[in-house]
């Protein structure tokens, strides 16, 4: 007979609590979600607010790549549409507006957020969080949003940070690459820090640690967007991200999407052997070749490496990812390309500045800069952050 295996989740979730409180009852509510709003027992938040006694489900709204997640690409706008089971306008925050609009919350007493975040700062998850803060705000409602869990930890924090001049839907305000935030103290923060306006409460968890990675909470994991598919992708997602600002291929249209990463031209064996010579922390660089079903290169054998995380609490994966593209860069300078735009929504920066949050990122890969030197650099401006974030930490 099969075996069943059983965990028991040690963090309570925020929308739990809520649901458990009666704080909602006799209100018309609206929800920000997508399948992976769900609680340690596999059940959706629009399913419990809905059979929430005295509770109201009056809208429900999706972020990028649908409230089903079911659109595959980047940059391809999800249409507004209506919940069979539920009788309620689903709206779209990936469409025409990334904002919700007065007509969106017209009746609803109050917002509330569910969107599982992966730690890193283009994840546009967030982004949609802050313009529901600006958008109720606007409208007079209040807004609560449910804390989950960062995957990847809130302990470490690394990369540059987005500098003024480069702001995007990748990208609005000066944090960095790894931020070490849940969504619930992200909010906090951004609707302090840059002035959002909002009668905001962040309802927290119970029973989570910041050293805690996802594997450790107990709580099932749900995709929350088609190319993050594993916990293992949301770890080395804050550098390799960055791939998708160039013409190399971050394995989209493969089981191991920015686990992978390489292009037609490279020889893997080298660039794995160049790698790790670097004796990065954390990590072990093994030569791969792959072919993409769809995206960059598509139905092309690809030649790269796999990043394997050896140690996910010594990783520092945006130091990792510079070390890939700068030996990609020096071993085929001939066939190395950065992306031009258009890139969500931006259409005259370039996609690996918007993603990186500057321009002298792009300057020092295409200069050979030594990428110990690059992390350097960013260094001084994490800890002006860390002063910051400590501020709005929950835990």
């Amino acid at each position: 007979m099969p075996s069943t295996i059983t965990t028991r989740a040690t963090t309570v979730l925020g929308s739990n609590r809520l649901l458990e409180s009666g704080r909602l009852r006799g209100k018309r509510v609206g929800i920000v979600a997508n399948p992976a709003s769900i609680d340690q027992d596999f059940v959706h938040v629009v399913d419990r607010i809905a059979q929430a006694d005295g509770v109201t489900l009056g809208a429900i709204f999706g972020p990028q790549h649908g409230f089903n997640a079911d659109l595959q690409e980047n940059m391809i706008e999800t249409p507004h549409g209506e919940s069979a089971a539920h009788r309620v306008k689903v709206y779209s925050l990936y469409s025409e507006t990334r904002e919700p609009t007065p007509a969106m919350l017209d009746g609803l007493d109050v917002l509330v957020v569910d969107l599982q975040d992966v730690g890193t700062r283009i994840y546009t998850f967030i982004y949609t969080m802050a313009y529901c803060l600006t958008g109720a705000a606007r409208a007079g409602i209040p807004v609560i949003v449910c804390d989950r869990p960062n995957p990847i930890g809130g302990v470490a924090v690394e990369g540059p940070m987005l500098e003024a001049g480069f702001e995007s839907f990748v990208g609005l305000y000066p944090i960095p690459m790894r931020h070490g935030l849940t969504i619930g103290e992200l909010a906090r923060l951004f609707n302090d820090t840059f002035g959002l306006g909002a009668d905001l409460t962040v309802e927290p968890m119970t029973g989570w640690s910041r050293q805690a990675f996802w594997d450790e909470t107990g709580v099932p994991w749900v995709i929350p967007s088609p190319n993050m598919p594993t916990l293992d992708t949301a770890i080395v997602y804050p550098g390799q991200v960055l791939f998708e600002g160039t013409m190399l291929s971050e394995a989209r249209g493969t089981t191991r999407p920015f686990e992978l990463c390489g292009a037609p031209g490279l020889d893997p064996n080298v660039l794995a052997k160049a790698l790790n010579g670097y004796r990065l922390p954390g990590t072990q660089f093994r030569p791969v070749s792959f072919e993409p079903t769809f995206h960059k290169h598509a139905k092309t054998l690809c030649h790269g490496v796999q990043i394997h995380v050896t140690d996910r609490r010594t990783f520092e994966p945006v130091l990792a990812t510079t070390a890939v593209l700068h030996e990609m860069r020096q071993m085929n300078p001939a066939e190395f390309a950065w992306r031009p735009p258009p890139y969500e929504y931006e259409h005259t920066l370039l996609p690996i500045d918007i993603l990186a949050g500057a321009a002298h990122y792009r300057e020092d890969i295409d200069r050979g800069t030594d990428p110990r030197r690059i992390a350097e650099s960013w260094k001084p401006a994490v800890v002006e952050f860390e002063r910051l974030r400590q501020q709005y930490r929950l835990y």
